[in-house]
């Protein structure tokens, strides 16, 4: 058996160990309350046949994009500025050290009031959740910077605003992509509690994403196993994310291994 087959085994041990204790633990428990993974398999399969799992996953997938790019186009810059220059920074910093502690989810009244219980307010809170990481490591980056780099650009009589593109923003691209991996991590989070707490529904009575679907399967019809198929859902599409977006910093950025 090769090394990689070996590895591939040993990671799925632990997993396969835990499934077969829960299948064990609810046949012993003859509870209606224990999901079994054999029915959560099937509710599953159910779910994905009818289309309803792949259309929520891809609405909730749509909004987490859309708020995503918002928080990086506004974060990035305001970053790079901040650690690039005191006095930004010495008049942002407060501000953004304010607004940090302060839940995603507690937004969600004025994004309500200004946006209504559609998707943009969703849009707003995911926004809200990845700019906070984005920004705090693209200031790290930028602060980070070889000062004697800096020094040889402005011996060179590069202008300000140069040497931020050809000096800083190279050297700060590592730290950026972990912003943007934490800002993408904590974005799929939000967009669950928003569209929990929102009810968003895409115009037309279109899905309104993965959350609103939990929500309805616990307020209205209390289906445990459907439950559990979205909460995995949640899971293994928050690691698709993590893994796609590792992949195109490695390879935008081969110099940082």
């Amino acid at each position: 058996m090769s090394d990689a087959a070996l590895r591939v085994m040993r990671g799925l041990s632990l997993p396969i160990a835990l499934l077969i204790a829960w299948q064990a633990a609810g046949l012993a428990a003859h509870s209606v309350r224990m999901p079994l993974p054999t029915h959560v398999v099937a509710a599953a399969a159910d779910l994905v046949r009818s289309g309803e799992l792949p259309l929520a996953i891809l609405q909730s997938l749509s909004r987490v994009f859309a708020g995503f790019a918002v928080a990086s186009v506004i974060a990035i810059p305001l970053g790079l500025l901040m650690g690039s220059s005191r006095g930004v920074e010495r008049n942002v910093d407060p501000l953004v050290e304010s607004f940090r502690p302060i839940a995603a989810i507690a937004i969600l009244p004025l994004a309500i009031l200004w946006l209504g219980t559609g998707t943009a307010a969703a849009v707003m809170i995911v926004a809200y959740a990845a700019f906070f990481p984005i920004v705090i490591n693209t200031v790290s980056g930028a602060k980070g910077v070889n000062s004697t780099l800096l020094r040889a650009a402005s011996t060179m009589g590069l202008p300000r605003l140069r040497i931020i593109r050809t000096v800083v923003v190279p050297a700060a691209l590592p730290a950026i992509g972990v912003g943007l991996r934490i800002g993408m991590g904590v974005a799929w989070t939000a967009i669950v509690a928003a569209e929990l707490a929102v009810g968003a529904k895409a115009g037309g009575g279109g899905s309104g994403g993965i959350g609103q679907m939990m929500f309805v399967f616990y307020a209205y019809s209390i289906e445990l196993n459907r439950i559990i198929v979205c909460m995995v859902a949640v899971g293994l599409v928050a690691l698709a994310l993590d893994a796609l977006l590792r992949l195109a910093l490695r390879l935008l950025m081969p110099w940082a291994r």
